[in-house]
């Protein structure tokens, strides 16, 4: 067991630096117009909210692609790994441009969810730009998955830590209108997110159709890169579930966000604090349960259910323990970090007391996503995805709301609603998981 979580973590060690690196981006942003009003503060965390659903749909679809490159990839099949790479990269693209139009024509929404006047003016134009910043991003998405999937994860995690100090030049230069550029504000970091994951984007693109180490799957394009109705099948079949799971999850905690906003600007601005530390630490779970993924799906390939099982539970381990290092981290920090966010005493309190909540949910969220993303890996997407529906949407939602509400406990109230949703949602995956592991071996065993 100890080997395999070695193993794990060995692949998952980049994954994770890039997932904190992009999440790290998102921090600075809220971090640097903080300074400048918690309205604006406030105003980010309502754009961040409604793309959220969207955006992480996206991100989703991507996911299709280092499962498929995985499995081919355990099979020793190079023309399969070319095929799904270019198939999936065109699904990602037509995915991204669908996106990025909608939330750009859509924007006019955010009048109509009982936001404050002020706040919905800030949000409008920044909402724009970070719509059109969809497409850049998910498709770098889809090129770090490609190499994922292929266990080539440096590159894209380098690119990601280059990002966050270009972002933060670029943000200190057009948010404060520094070096005689024009002080933008709120609309200086949409431009800055868009000018950022543009060249990580193309920096990417650039490596994996030259670099040696992938010339072996480019030489297949000849023969490979054509359009197929099946492999496009294939890949949504992999790629939808894998979407609605993610989203569930993020769109629980955008529509929270949402009602919050509706009690007022000060509890918006303390959910956003909030949810941006708990985020980062979920960017850690997230990297964990890409890498189990990639591997479970690679010992799909050869058929290996014991491996398969020794991976699972070696990996749930390491989420358990970590999970526990965030609760005790969070609780102690609940009133050290809301301060690097803003200085408004209301907005300060608040947050550390939804920091505390944050701190009970961190086990059940770190386990809950790599049982999503060992089930990813045995291509068990479908039922998973109900049971995340029911854990979030069904229970989670509507007790938060009613505490939220009835017995007017505010964002408490539905954060409390939250932590109920991921911990119905760890047991709910880890029993689904152990349960076809152990069908499958009890299967292998009779044959």
């Amino acid at each position: 067991m100890h080997t395999e979580a070695f193993k794990t973590l060995k692949l998952a060690g980049p994954i994770i630096v890039g997932e904190l690196a992009q999440m790290a981006l998102h921090i600075v942003d809220a971090a640097m117009v903080g300074t400048i009003s918690y309205k604006h503060l406030a105003a980010a965390a309502l754009v961040l909210n409604v793309m959220n659903i969207p955006f992480i749909l996206g991100i989703g679809m991507t996911i299709s692609v280092s499962q498929l490159v995985s499995l081919s990839n355990g099979r020793n099949d190079v023309p399969a790994v070319s095929h799904y790479f270019f198939n999936g990269f065109l699904l990602c693209t037509c995915t991204a441009v669908f996106i990025s139009v909608s939330l750009v024509l859509g924007r006019g929404v955010l009048a109509h969810l009982g936001q404050d006047a002020e706040v919905v003016a800030l949000a409008l134009p920044f909402m724009k730009l970070l719509g059109l910043s969809v497409i850049p991003m998910i498709l770098f998405m889809a090129l770090k998955q490609f190499a994922d999937g292929l266990e080539y994860t440096k590159t894209a995690m380098l690119l990601s830590l280059l990002a966050l100090p270009v972002n933060i030049l670029l943000n200190w230069l057009l948010i404060y209108g520094n070096w005689g550029f024009p002080r933008m504000e709120l609309t200086g970091a949409g431009w800055a997110t868009i000018i950022t994951r543009t060249l990580i984007f193309v920096a990417l693109g650039v490596v994996i159709f030259r670099h040696p180490i992938f010339q072996k799957y480019m030489a297949e394009r000849h023969a490979q890169w054509r359009l197929n109705r099946k492999t496009w099948s294939r890949l949504l079949a992999i790629g939808i579930p894998s979407s609605l799971q993610i989203g569930m999850e993020a769109g629980a905690f955008a529509l929270s966000g949402i009602l919050i906003g509706t009690i007022s600007v000060v509890a918006q601005a303390a959910h956003q604090i909030a949810l941006s530390c708990a985020s980062f630490t979920f960017m850690v779970s997230l990297g964990l349960a890409q890498a189990c993924s990639i591997r479970t799906s690679n010992a799909l390939g050869n058929g290996d259910w014991l491996r398969i099982k020794k991976i699972g539970a070696s990996t749930l381990l390491v989420a358990l323990i970590y999970g526990v290092v965030c609760a005790f981290g969070f609780a102690l920090l609940k009133n050290w970090l809301p301060p690097f966010f803003n200085s408004n005493a209301e907005v300060l309190q608040l947050a550390g007391v939804l920091l505390l909540l944050a701190a009970v949910f961190q086990i059940s969220d770190s386990t809950q996503t790599i049982g999503a993303g060992l089930l990813r890996g045995i291509k068990d997407v479908t039922l998973p995805t109900f049971l995340i529906a029911i854990a979030y949407w069904v229970v989670g939602l509507p007790v938060g709301y009613f505490l939220a509400v009835k017995y007017k406990l505010g964002a408490q109230g539905l954060w409390l609603g939250l932590i109920l949703g991921l911990t119905l949602s760890s047991i709910l995956l880890i029993l689904r998981f152990r349960g076809r592991v152990v069908k499958q071996l009890a299967v292998a065993g009779a044959s």
